[in-house]
């Protein structure tokens, strides 16, 4: 007798070798970079770096080095220092695990205790620059191992602007699949809106929803897909408010929540609830004056515990959460 498919919108095969071996390795991740490979660094520039401000003036470590280098008194390593310190969002998450893993990566070698200064400096930035190659390619070996997920005819709610579920999006489109976004706003900063004008680009049949909407059409959703700001130990994720409520939503109407989020996002924290974890905080605008005597929750992030989530995609593979906690020992070993 064949097995029940719980899910008739997901292949069976991927959900049992995703239930019963925790990470889809080996061959279909081979398959995924293989293909991330394949594509021009034209078009993986394009991507790349678009990863900035839209309007071209975001901040910049060079021209923040320069402003600190007008100061006379102010030695060049000192300047440096300041740039730096500058740049340092110390409530990024993703920020502080790329750099404690690009730190480890790079030092993780015995050879640099017994090489001359050059002989280590060369080692140093041949091995930064291998970081920096696998990190790039991240996101395209993401989109394609999400492709198997992305069916005909589907519904997909996304919440906030995430590149890397931009990026799987994207590629399916570009596979002439034929499917529609649901785009919550986004708030505070409507992120969402963003995402949807990004959508409306490539011809993908977007629908923009209020953040309070996410119940009320959840009926007609397939799966959710969210990105991540970090990914800690637990195998739950850190990311944008409302993420929480959404993947709540979505468990008790059985619709599968997958993330999509690069293994330098991988934290070594294990946040206990909502208030673990040091705070993001962003100003709100209501549009109207709010009375001073009136307190206004200005958190920008929420913690998703791993039983709302259905599973990762990584360029490490496509993980369960269970599984993320062994991935963390493996990178940081």
């Amino acid at each position: 007798m064949a097995a029940e498919n719980p899910n008739s919108k997901i292949s069976l095969y991927y959900q049992t070798r995703a239930a019963h071996h925790g990470v889809v390795t080996s061959d279909w991740l081979a398959q995924a970079q293989a293909a991330a490979g394949g594509r021009s660094d034209d078009v993986v520039s394009e991507n790349y770096l678009s990863s900035g401000e839209e309007d071209g003036k975001g901040f910049s470590v060079v021209d923040e080095f320069k402003n600190w280098r007008k100061q006379p008194e102010l030695a060049e390593a000192v300047a440096a220092i300041r740039a730096l310190a500058s740049s340092w969002d110390t409530t990024s998450i993703s920020l502080t695990a790329g750099c404690d893993l690009f730190i480890r990566y790079v030092t993780r070698t015995s050879a640099l205790e017994y090489e001359d200064f050059d002989s280590a400096k060369s080692r140093l930035i041949e091995r930064a620059e291998k970081f920096g190659e696998i990190s790039y390619k991240a996101r395209r070996i993401i989109a394609m191992l999400g492709q198997d997920f992305i069916l005909d005819g589907c519904t997909i709610l996304v919440h906030g602007f995430s590149r890397v579920v931009l990026e799987v999006l994207r590629t399916a489109a570009q596979n002439k699949k034929q499917f529609r976004v649901f785009c919550t706003e986004g708030r505070p900063d409507r992120t969402g809106v963003r995402l949807s004008n990004e959508l409306a680009k490539l011809d993908v049949p977007v629908m923009l929803l209020i953040d309070s909407a996410v119940a009320y059409s959840m009926d007609e959703v397939d799966m959710v897909f969210v990105g991540a700001d970090g990914v800690v130990e637990s195998g739950g994720i850190i990311n944008m408010m409302g993420t929480y409520q959404i993947a709540l939503v979505a468990k008790s109407m059985n619709k599968p929540v997958y993330v999509a989020a690069e293994s330098y996002k991988f934290a070594r924290l294990y946040p206990l609830d909502q208030k673990d974890m040091e705070p993001a905080l962003r100003p709100i605008d209501f549009g109207v004056p709010i009375p001073s005597k009136v307190e206004v929750e200005t958190s920008a992030r929420d913690y998703t515990p791993p039983q709302y989530l259905t599973l990762l995609f990584t360029d490490l593979g496509v993980l369960t959460p269970s599984v993320v906690s062994d991935e963390l020992i493996q990178l940081y070993l």
